[in-house]
């Protein structure tokens, strides 16, 4: 595993989505102007959190693989997308149509987006011989 590049390693790559899910909820805390941007960064991400570790769980038990790359990304993006906004709305939060519209775009862009460039920067690297 010393030639695999970092994204392709499942701690990494687990570590990536996560900090990105975090990153979609701050910054949409933030341009709600939210008094204690963590907690509430925190507490708006923790649904999406779950069901992007549900979405690699699934990925992990269906294809036996990690999900690494953009095609089984896509289940981890659907998984986080539809599991957030279930529990959002179990727990009495927001799950209007323009925030499920916003979320999956941005969502999709963070979790296919740093794959699809991994995969980019892989065939732009020449192999070792």
């Amino acid at each position: 595993m010393t030639g695999t590049p970092w994204w392709r390693r499942p701690g990494p790559a687990l570590l990536v989505d996560a900090a990105l899910v975090v990153v979609f909820a701050a910054v949409g805390r933030a341009s709600h102007d939210e008094t204690n941007p963590v907690v509430g960064a925190l507490s708006t991400a923790w649904p999406f959190l779950v069901g992007t570790a549900l979405g690699w769980l699934v990925v992990r038990a269906m294809r036996r693989t990690w999900p690494v790359d953009v095609a089984p990304g896509v289940t981890v993006w659907f998984a986080t997308v539809l599991v957030g906004m279930v529990l959002r709305r179990a727990v009495g939060s927001g799950t209007a149509v323009s925030f499920v519209v916003v979320a999956s775009v941005v969502l999709a862009v963070f979790l296919l987006g740093w794959r699809a460039l991994g995969a980019y920067a892989a065939r732009r690297t020449p192999a070792r011989t």
